[in-house]
């Protein structure tokens, strides 16, 4: 495989993903690969990749899916995940990489809490949620794996953590997708059927913080830039209920001509989990989110072209 050079040899995983490929743009020089070029869970592939020498390694390659997808196949995303995470982090490890910087998700944090928003500190107290439990704790143990190598190795590898995501990069897929992206999906495909609702799994009760990917990748690109080491959380200050969400997307969407379903039967998820951003911004200071709003216009536009 061809291989690009730059002052600093940078990897991105999960190159063609949602991230990866936001990311891009903000970090053109940086070698993107995804599982079409390594198979992450093997550690011939892995190993083949890091005959390379990567200054920093930014990992963004998961299994990752919807709720229905982690109730179904546990074993795979776990088996999948610690595979992929334990590997590049053991090469990384041993071929020299100076920085290693792992995207999680606020998944991690405890199912439910005593105060919200979570800071960091909240991480290892309490199980995560069960519909996603699998998912969850590859990403906490890629915590504890990023945070022991710190620790017996004198390394200064670090995680990110942010809430969901969305963005133009983002595949419509039902089952797959992330909530926003599915939904504007059956936005599009009830517009296009001329229908006069749209339905959605669960009560719309449960209250999120969507993070616009651009967002992510600018966060990136400030640790990279300043070389900044400590892990923190990434998350806007809205936090919406789904059919809040639903209710703005459909306003923005569709003019608000679309009835809005829930079934009320399917599984929810976790109810709360938003996250402080409060050492984000002690860290790189003041940072101006995308709204949902702002976000959500941007990202339908694409998918209606």
């Amino acid at each position: 495989m061809y291989f690009r050079f730059s002052m600093e040899n940078i990897l991105v995983t999960g190159g063609t993903g949602l991230v990866g490929s936001h990311l891009k743009r903000f970090l053109p020089d940086a070698e993107y690969i995804s599982s079409k070029d390594f198979d992450l869970t093997l550690e011939s592939d892995v190993r083949t990749l890091f005959e390379r020498k990567w200054d920093r390694v930014i990992h963004l390659a998961n299994r990752v899916g919807g709720i229905l997808e982690n109730i179904d196949h546990p074993g795979e995303f776990i088996e999948e995940n610690l595979l992929m995470n334990t590997l590049l982090l053991k090469y990384a490890r041993i071929q020299g990489s100076r920085r290693f910087t792992a995207v999680l998700s606020t998944c991690v944090y405890p199912d439910k809490f005593e105060s919200y928003p979570m800071t960091e500190q909240a991480l290892h107290q309490g199980p995560p949620q069960e519909t996603n439990f699998a998912y969850a704790i590859s990403k906490i143990a890629l915590a504890v794996q990023i945070d022991s190598y710190n620790k017996q190795y004198s390394l200064d590898y670090n995680y990110l953590i942010p809430s969901n995501l969305y963005g133009e990069h983002d595949r419509i897929d039902f089952q797959r997708s992330h909530f926003v992206t599915a939904l504007l999906g059956k936005i599009l495909e009830a517009r296009k059927d001329r229908a006069s609702s749209i339905h959605l799994l669960g009560t719309g009760s449960p209250l999120r913080q969507f993070l616009y990917a651009d967002d992510l990748c600018r966060v990136i690109k400030i640790c990279v830039e300043r070389d900044l080491t400590e892990s923190f959380n990434v998350a806007p200050d809205e936090n919406l209920s789904i059919r809040e969400i639903a209710e703005l997307a459909v306003e923005v969407c569709a003019d608000g001509m679309l009835a809005i379903e829930f079934d009320n039967e399917s599984p929810d998820g976790q109810f709360r989990k938003d996250v402080s951003n409060e050492k984000m911004k002690r860290l790189i200071g003041e940072f101006e989110f995308t709204s949902l709003r702002e976000g959500i216009s941007k990202v339908y536009s694409r998918y209606s072209e």
